[in-house]
């Protein structure tokens, strides 16, 4: 390590530092600022698109209720805000009347939507069941098995395989349908309905 007996040797070697490291030195710290700043930026941005999407959420929600119109005003919130969450929100909810209106051409449009844009295991999981019911409902047999078969979470395990066995019982593959609703019992062996439906099967077989 350099050593420096004086005084004016200790200023020397300052000012021979400042001159060789200054400039780096000045530029590292206006990057760092402005980094700061623009993270901050950056995060208030956020904050403020969440805020202003949770508000337009709310009010499209009340609005779905009148008609139509706030329909369509939902599905175009949803077109121009793809990549928040509350478009996915939004579409489970036009789903859900498109349901209610047995309209399941429509319902089905909403959910394939919400399932290529569920980046939550769980939530893609609940979806992927409701789509499948949808399509059983269209009698789209073949892609409610593919919903299904795409279903990750082994919590959903019990609900895909009843939901397999009724598009099964509608195929006519009774045999089949007997076996996936038997695996989803021993999955879930406090579900009435499912025994009912096994029961059913078992009397529809005599």
């Amino acid at each position: 390590m350099e050593s420096f007996s004086t005084e004016e040797q200790q200023v020397e070697a300052i000012k021979r530092f400042w001159k060789e490291n200054g400039t780096a030195i000045i530029l590292g710290a206006v990057i760092g600022l402005g980094g700061l700043w623009g993270w901050r930026h950056y995060n208030e941005q956020q904050i403020a698109e969440r805020e202003a999407a949770s508000s337009q959420y709310e009010q499209l929600m009340g609005e779905l209720e009148s008609g139509d119109k706030g329909f369509t005003q939902a599905a175009e919130f949803i077109k121009q805000n793809p990549d928040n969450s509350y478009a996915l929100l939004t579409a489970l909810q036009l789903a859900k009347k498109a349901v209610d209106s047995k309209d399941y051409a429509e319902a089905e449009k909403q959910l394939q939507w919400a399932t290529g844009h569920a980046e939550n295991a769980a939530i893609k999981g609940t979806v992927q069941i409701r789509l499948a019911r949808v399509q059983l409902q269209l009698e789209k047999f073949d892609d409610a098995l593919a919903t299904l078969a795409g279903i990750e979470l082994p919590a959903f395990a019990a609900t895909a395989d009843e939901v397999k066995g009724d598009v099964l019982v509608k195929q006519g593959k009774i045999d089949q349908a007997r076996a996936a609703y038997s695996q989803s019992l021993e999955l879930n062996a406090n579900n009435p309905l499912l025994q009912l439906k096994l029961d059913n099967l078992a009397a529809a077989s005599e």
